[in-house]
């Protein structure tokens, strides 16, 4: 392999190997309370939590309370999911020598993969971070994890870590590495045997390229990019469109996987987004590497414009004033617009994400125009409908279930809720496997992996598969569901 030895990766991956053996066999009610424990220790240290994040983010106490108490309530949902037993999935097919041929007894149950390494994501310093969704559904799953920190938020990386471990049973079932050059030796070292990253297009496809070097690949689960598009219907109203387009475009100067980048709207809805956006400001962005992505692909849109591509500036958002944030530092947001047929002409490049507040609103003449070319789309994590109308969609919703993995009905994609149903995830560019989720229970799935026991003693099954079912698990016995 390329990557170089990097000493506190692999002293961070072996120690989290060491500690996930012990953790693998510790019993699930067990690994339950331990989880519970981290959500308690999580909200115990908010007074300490939230400023050293806001120095770093300056996403604010309101927004970073708030994302500590979601990141609680993540380790709270998976200590529910590994209690029910339903993750594991376990399956009893008893023996039948009557069967052409005679089939024996087989038994199936999911069990932990291993070393997950995770990176960090740069926009939610809690919830998908160190102590995000990939940590918690890794640990509940019964992995150890080591987490490569973002570049963006390190101090608060440190401070997570360190209260997170005050509620783990072993320390070494949450490794932290820090720096650029961590990134290849953890993908490829031999005992991390899967990856979860939440970032770019051009950061996963990397870590991909480092996963394709290994002599044995491994899983690797990837939040990419999203445009995330939005189809208003003519019975919508133009005015709640309008403003909730805006605060959505607008929500954390528009750093959110689930930003909305394309708004599908016909005649008459225009004038109030753009009043809507013109009314809006903007801020600091999480990075200055962030703040320039932004700027250059607002330059790109920007630069049709001015060359008659067809785009046109619809909107300008003002920079921020009387604030710290205000400065050279701060973006505006930009919303473009275009017809139907320009902005096909104009595809694949006009469907790239946008990272940051901007989106293109695309004019349409007739609703039935518009399934040809969202089948054109990137895959998606979601896609809105806008109508009081059901029967409008009609044609619409086969076409967006296919390029999207989350289909929303009169609101907006930014916001996440994380529960038993939610799938956030999509096709790619959205993801690297549009089958799984990074939010909610199914998340845990991705550490999981499969294993058949065939006439095997009764001694040495997993209770989770034995007849007696002592854990209660539901399981599915000859073909029926038993709960």
């Amino acid at each position: 392999m390329a990557s170089s030895v990097n000493p506190a990766v692999t002293e961070a991956v072996e120690r989290a190997a060491a500690a996930g053996a012990r953790w693998r066999a510790t019993p699930a009610e067990e690994r339950a309370q331990v989880l519970e424990a981290v959500a308690d220790v999580l909200l115990k240290h908010a007074d300490e939590l939230w400023p050293v994040a806001h120095a770093e983010t300056h996403l604010g106490e309101v927004r970073l309370r708030g994302e500590i108490a979601r990141t609680a309530s993540q380790f709270r949902l998976f200590a529910d999911v590994i209690r029910d037993g339903g993750h594991v999935e376990a399956v009893i097919d008893h023996s039948d020598p009557g069967a052409t041929p005679p089939r024996p007894d087989v038994r199936r149950m999911y069990h932990p993969i291993g070393v997950v390494a995770v990176f960090s994501a740069s926009n939610f310093p809690f919830a998908f971070s160190v102590a995000g969704g990939d940590t918690v559904s890794a640990l509940a799953a019964g992995c150890p994890v080591v987490v490569k920190a973002h570049e963006g938020h390190p101090e608060t990386s440190d401070l997570t870590a360190s209260v997170v471990r005050q509620a783990l049973p072993d320390p070494g079932l949450l490794g932290l590495v820090h720096g650029f050059e961590a990134g290849a030796p953890l993908v490829q070292h031999p005992l991390v045997t899967a990856v979860g990253f939440t970032g770019s297009l051009a950061g996963g496809k990397a870590i991909q390229g480092l996963i394709d070097e290994r002599p044995d690949p491994i899983p690797f689960y990837g939040e990419l990019g999203s445009v995330n598009p939005v189809v208003v219907l003519p019975s919508a109203d133009p005015s709640a469109v309008a403003s909730g387009f805006a605060a959505s475009l607008t929500l954390g100067v528009g750093q959110f996987c689930t930003n909305p980048g394309l708004v599908f709207v016909p005649d008459g809805f225009e004038e109030p987004i753009r009043d809507a956006v013109a009314a809006t400001s903007g801020g600091l962005m999480l990075t200055a590497k962030i703040r320039d992505g932004y700027l250059r692909s607002v330059g790109r849109l920007a630069g049709r414009a001015e060359s008659g591509g067809g785009l046109s500036v619809l909107a300008t958002g003002s920079a921020p004033v009387d604030s710290p944030e205000a400065g050279a530092g701060a973006v505006t947001p930009q919303v473009f617009t275009a017809e139907l047929e320009v902005f096909a002409d104009g595809l694949p490049e006009l469907g790239e994400e946008c990272f940051g507040p901007a989106a293109i609103i695309v004019k349409y003449r007739d609703p039935s125009d518009l399934p040809a070319v969202l089948r054109r789309l990137p895959g998606s994590l979601t896609a809105t409908i806008h109508s009081t109308d059901p029967r409008e969609a009609h044609d619409l919703a086969p076409v967006l279930e296919r390029i999207a993995g989350r289909l929303i009905w009169n609101g907006w994609p930014t916001g996440v809720a994380v529960c038993w149903a939610m799938h956030h995830g999509g096709p790619w560019p959205a993801t690297t496997n549009a089958a799984h989720t990074s939010v909610g229970a199914a998340s845990i799935k991705r550490w999981l992996t499969p294993v058949a026991y065939q006439d095997w003693p009764v001694e040495l099954l997993p209770p989770e598969v034995r007849d007696d079912n002592p854990l209660g698990v539901p399981q599915r016995v000859d073909g029926r569901l038993r709960v």
